[in-house]
């Protein structure tokens, strides 16, 4: 009973203090779901880890940005009817002299 209390004791100190798995998690989290088990280890690093709490805020900010510039909103990336018309023309012309 003693070696079990010793291994969690151990294990508890090895999730407090691994700021590697932690921001692995933390960029797992914002991609996908992490498990229950990963989620109750980050929180626990991260009551303990002010460093690590201040890579998951700048995560989320980046993580925001980086969707933003890769997924914008359908109505930001509309061309105006004009050059749409121009567009088509310049295309007839190349299929006709083909």
């Amino acid at each position: 009973m003693i070696q079990m209390k010793e291994l969690s004791e151990t294990k508890l100190k090895e999730i407090a203090y691994n700021c590697r798995k932690a921001t692995f998690l933390i960029e797992k989290q914002e991609i996908g779901n992490i498990t229950l088990r990963e989620k109750m280890e980050l929180k626990l690093h991260l009551a303990g880890c002010s460093i690590c709490v201040t890579f998951m805020r700048q995560s989320v900010v980046i993580n925001q940005m980086a969707r933003k510039l890769f997924n914008p909103d359908s109505s930001e990336l509309k061309l105006d009817e004009g050059f749409k018309e121009q567009l088509q023309g310049r295309i007839n012309n190349q299929l006709e002299s083909n």
